[in-house]
């Protein structure tokens, strides 16, 4: 019953928040006239967005399709080069220099180039973009996780002849599971993030960061805020799903 408790109020209270701080805004914005240049109320936003949801679902597709691929492709990458650095001291040497140079990529300088090399009509810079930005904290996520295994635990599966594989699955993998989702968890958030901003900059026509940027161009900024609201939905979606698949997966993974 206690469990029940907490759990509705940790739903009903942020709800609340939010509800108050968007009256507190549109109440603001009414009772100051903020232009909507400055910034629109909540009700105009929502009217806007409603208005026109079919093309705010139509460009969040775009922007969540490239992000989506992003976060697999950099995840997949982060993860296997973790495993490889673990194992070799030399590799795990080797790439300080490459992770902390793709680190400090500006995406503003990136993605023209990538958009030259693979054509102005295709998707894969923003997918590109998106997969380098989920790479990084994957990478050192999982790298950290893999270095965490106890000693005595290796130790313990070699004295029980365990082989590299049977090591790896009862122990070293449940260890960095972990810090395996805290590196998903923060870059669900920064595929999304980083597709939007590679939309800015050239590319196709669609995707809710050239939206933004087509709404305030001919000063409907409502809109352009109706846009800001698809991709805050989109980044909580991927954040919700990475979340969910953590929890699913600690559910049932092996006690190291």
């Amino acid at each position: 019953m206690r469990l029940h408790f907490i759990s509705a109020r940790m739903v009903v209270a942020p709800l609340l928040l939010g509800v108050a701080v968007l009256a507190l805004w549109q109440l603001a914005v009414v009772a100051l006239e903020i232009k909507p240049f400055v910034l629109p109320g909540p009700v105009a936003i929502a009217d806007q967005f409603f208005g026109n949801i079919d093309n705010v679902w139509t460009a969040s597709a775009v922007t969540g399709w490239n992000a989506l691929v992003g976060l697999v492709l950099g995840a997949v990458a982060g993860v296997l080069l973790a495993t490889l650095a673990a194992v070799w001291a030399v590799l795990d040497e080797l790439s300080v220099p490459i992770v902390a140079a793709l680190a400090v990529i500006p995406i503003v300088a990136l993605a023209p180039v990538l958009y030259t090399m693979y054509g102005a009509g295709a998707e894969t810079a923003r997918q590109i973009i998106a997969a380098i930005a989920v790479f990084i904290p994957v990478y050192l996520n999982s790298l950290r996780g893999f270095r965490q295994v106890r000693p005595v635990h290796r130790e313990l599966m070699h004295v029980y002849a365990a082989s590299g594989v049977q090591t790896a699955r009862n122990v070293t993998l449940p260890s960095a599971l972990p810090f395996i989702f805290t590196g998903l968890r923060i870059a669900s958030s920064l595929a999304v993030i980083s597709a939007l901003i590679a939309e800015y900059f050239g590319g196709p026509v669609g995707g809710l960061g050239k939206s933004i940027t087509s709404a305030a161009s001919s000063s409907n900024y409502s809109l352009a805020w109706a846009y800001v609201l698809g991709s805050i939905l989109v980044g909580l979606v991927f954040y919700l799903v990475t979340l969910g698949l953590e929890k699913l997966v600690s559910r049932h993974r092996p006690t190291p």
